[in-house]
């Protein structure tokens, strides 16, 4: 499919709604992909964008969307791997809310066996992140315990699934008995209802976690480090309850515990690139072997961007949200 020189796309300004515009279609530059996308996923980065508290690192499109999957159909000078026609699915560091994206050819992946392009989306994002901080940082172990914040958020339901699919034990909190099912049934040996029940003392009676995955902040750091066992790792991907945290270090040191945290979206290109081989390496045939399957908790035209947004902040949504670009 030939490209198009000017295309739809979403605009963002503070305190406006989402609204489609047309612009120009970019032009890939060395190394660089031009897709036509089929399909966007929907972040918390995207809202905090938008509000004005993340602004794009320098060079990075300020057009909203951090994953796509679509169409090659064009390549940049230095392209080796990917020729107009593929299919593939990609981490962007902006732009994904758009019918052509830019995509460095390092951060594309193909489509994982049996995937939809929708459901291809909803992978970079996720998969990238929980790769990165809890296989990577955290270093989880076969027949550790991982506890995950947020379980039937996006990051939640693919942490669970990596987890195990890894060999790991997993304990998740969610927000509903609903939401508690949905974790079990991806596999989580236990699902805490964080409204109803104490997580810590939960997880402390389940043995305690050697890997936390959180996203959550505030009250929940000293928490965190109070469940961890011995040379436990506490991972911080965002603070959705706050970045400040008062703590009891001693807890820290008497367990010998490691408490760090990441952004995806500010790391190097060629990091990005060796995250995407890692990911390529293993969990794609997790994928192709169903053990890890992204969940979609709905689909929204390009142009209700807007009402995809509206869902991610009511809270009320399990997995990934994802934009169809027609």
């Amino acid at each position: 499919m030939l490209k198009t020189q000017t295309m739809r796309k979403i605009d963002h300004a503070p305190d406006r709604p989402l609204r489609l515009v047309e612009g120009p279609t970019p032009t890939p530059g060395p190394q660089e992909l031009l897709i036509r996308v089929a399909a966007a996923g929907i972040n918390r980065p995207d809202v905090m964008q938008r509000s004005g508290l993340y602004p794009p690192p320098p060079g990075a499109p300020t057009t909203l969307g951090l994953e796509v999957a679509g169409e090659v159909v064009e390549t940049g000078a230095g392209v080796t791997r990917w020729h107009v026609g593929d299919k593939v699915t990609a981490l962007l560091a902006g732009g994904g809310y758009a019918e052509y994206a830019v995509a460095h050819e390092g951060s594309a992946l193909p489509i994982p066996y049996s995937a939809s392009l929708i459901e291809a989306a909803a992978l970079p994002e996720t998969v990238f992140t929980v790769w990165a901080n809890v296989f990577e940082a955290g270093a989880l172990k076969r027949g550790e315990t991982l506890l995950v914040h947020g379980g039937a958020s996006g990051i939640g339901t693919t942490a669970i699934q990596m987890a195990k699919a890894h060999g790991a034990r997993v304990i998740a909190t969610a927000g509903s008995d609903e939401k508690c099912a949905l974790c079990r049934k991806l596999g989580a040996d236990a699902a805490i209802n964080y409204r109803t029940a104490d997580f810590e003392s939960a997880v402390r009676d389940l043995g305690g976690a050697d890997v936390v995955l959180d996203m959550v902040g505030g009250p929940y750091l000293q928490k965190n480090l109070n469940v961890l066992n011995d040379l436990g790792r506490c991972v911080m991907i965002a603070f959705l309850q706050g970045p400040h945290s008062e703590v009891n270090l001693m807890r820290l040191m008497l367990k010998r515990l490691t408490l760090t945290g990441s952004t995806l979206r500010s790391r190097a290109i060629e990091e990005k690139a060796r995250i995407a081989r890692e990911v390529e390496r293993v969990v794609w045939p997790w994928i192709a072997s169903g053990q890890v399957k992204p969940v979609i908790d709905s689909t929204f035209p390009l142009a209700e961007a807007e009402a995809a947004h509206a869902r991610l902040q009511s809270g009320e949504h399990a997995g990934k949200i994802v934009l169809t670009v027609d």
